[in-house]
């Protein structure tokens, strides 16, 4: 890189430092900690949807599959903007309603019982994972750039998303965020897409040095898209850092044009990025490390100035989804864990402190996890595997099936979890299969333990009116605040 482009890099941090600190004076309660006090509009809702969701994986592994399957590598993110899709068209109504800050709180007033507790565990891991595989994204992108080493790279960049989520929590990620989203657009669609067609000899050129496979949209084979269906649009439906974003939002029609349009964007965003790593593969057909793919282009292929805007566009959506992930993760811990069970009285000032104490510990880990992993791909599949095998039936059933038990609940997440764990350990962190072992196991054993096992009748008949009353009417969270 030359001089110019560090500069830009160097330009890019700051602003991004400065933008989270303005973030950190909005900060007064522990809503706009965690959810900016539910006051966003359109533009600023649709850029944080679209940022955390859009991050390490979307970007370099979806060009890392578009080198390696052509346009078919895009199904990873197409089935994420599918998942945050269907999460605002089918649950958004009732989603929007409740006056919670987690998943776990949810679970918590529709089945009562210890079902907060084992779901912000489940969930907690997930986004810490999240955060692991956009702080490896960040370093390999730095460390290829910039030729610093993965080390420095990973603890440069997780170091500087620590320190805006945890000054500014929700405000300063949203203010980021928006910041992100402008430059993650101008970076992919209008610089790195052209330049690398035209690097490639426009459509002409990769038509002739590709092969024919690379223009089929199912060669990543049938059971790798409903892999994908299984582990990105499912764990969409039911991540903590999504639900959260959806709390942000100023009205319920914003939860839905918003989430639908970033949904679209995301579809959008996988095909121009898999044709990136297409281009990769016809003018660089060799690589050693298929990750390197998009870094590799950009730098063969950019001019100075360019490729460090390019650079700052990568780390933006890498930055946005991981302090999106992180902020789940410390607002899980802090008000299904550690507030419910160690510290019942806590204030509002008790809960800030605790929400950054947690927030540094998590990120501090997460970088030291990222040293470890070292694959973006692999985190994330770990991610999915155990958010989506663990948490969909007990959510879904939850607002769709009366007979849904607390017991039922509790049972369905410790054993689709194990299930899924144990299929990792049994068969690698790459097998497609511990999903589908977790989602089977999770299925039964909610159906079975509904039946086998007797519910308090009372707070089972008060759920079901909940329930009931949730899907009526829409407004969830006045009919579960007045059953607490």
């Amino acid at each position: 890189m030359k001089h110019i482009d560090l500069f830009i890099m160097i330009l890019y941090f700051s602003v991004i430092l400065f933008v989270g600190w303005m973030g950190s004076k909005k900060v007064k309660t522990s809503e706009s900690y965690a959810v900016a006090e539910r006051n966003l509009g359109f533009f600023m809702y649709l850029s944080c949807m679209a940022a955390v969701v859009l991050g390490g994986a979307s970007t370099i592994g979806t060009a890392k599959l578009g080198y390696l399957h052509g346009i078919s590598g895009a199904w990873m993110v197409i089935m994420l903007g599918a998942g945050i899709i269907c999460l605002s068209l089918f649950l958004a109504k009732k989603i929007y309603g409740l006056d919670v800050l987690t998943i776990s709180e949810m679970l918590s007033r529709r089945y009562k019982g210890e079902t907060r507790l084992i779901s912000a565990i489940v969930a907690c891991t997930y986004t810490s994972l999240m955060v692991v595989t956009q702080i490896i994204g960040m370093g390999t992108i730095l460390n290829v750039f910039l030729g610093w080493g993965l080390f420095p790279s990973i603890l440069l960049s997780g170091g500087i998303v620590l320190f805006y989520t945890l000054l500014g929590g929700m405000w300063a990620i949203t203010m980021t965020d928006v910041v992100q989203f402008v430059i993650m657009t101008a970076g992919i669609f209008f610089i790195m897409l052209p330049a690398s067609l035209i690097q490639a000899g426009g459509w002409e050129g990769i038509t002739e040095r590709l092969p024919d496979s690379y223009f089929n949209i199912g060669t990543i084979g049938g059971g790798t898209i409903f892999q994908n269906f299984l582990l990105f649009t499912l764990g969409m439906i039911v991540g903590q850092e999504l639900w959260q974003r959806t709390f942000t939002a100023k009205s319920l029609k914003i939860v839905k044009a918003g989430g639908i349009g970033a949904g679209i964007y995301s579809m959008f965003y996988a095909i121009g990025v898999s044709l990136i790593g297409m281009c990769a593969y016809a003018v660089f057909p060799a690589l050693d490390q298929p990750q390197n793919a998009f870094a590799y282009m950009a730098l063969h292929t950019l001019p100075s100035g360019l490729l460090g805007i390019v650079l700052a566009s990568v780390i933006s959506a890498l930055m946005s989804t991981a302090s999106g992930s992180l902020l789940a993760s410390s607002t899980l811990l802090v008000n299904d864990i550690i507030k419910p069970k160690l510290v019942p009285d806590m204030t509002e000032k008790k809960f800030l402190f605790y929400s950054r104490a947690v927030t540094l510990i998590i990120g501090l880990f997460s970088i030291i996890c990222a040293l470890w992993i070292q694959d973006v791909l692999t985190a994330l599949d770990i991610a999915y595997a155990i958010l989506s095998g663990a948490m969909f039936f007990p959510i879904i059933l939850g607002f769709f099936w009366r007979k849904a038990t607390a017991a039922a609940a509790f049972w369905s997440i410790l054993i689709s979890a194990a299930a899924v764990i144990g299929g990792l350990v049994w068969k690698g962190a790459d097998s497609g299969e511990p999903i589908m072992y977790g989602l089977a196991a999770g299925g039964m054993t909610m159906v079975l333990a509904v039946y086998a096992l007797p519910a308090a009748k009372p707070a089972d008949h008060e759920s079901s009116l909940e329930t009931a009353n949730l899907q009526d009417s829409g407004k969830g969270g006045d009919v579960w605040k007045r059953s607490m």
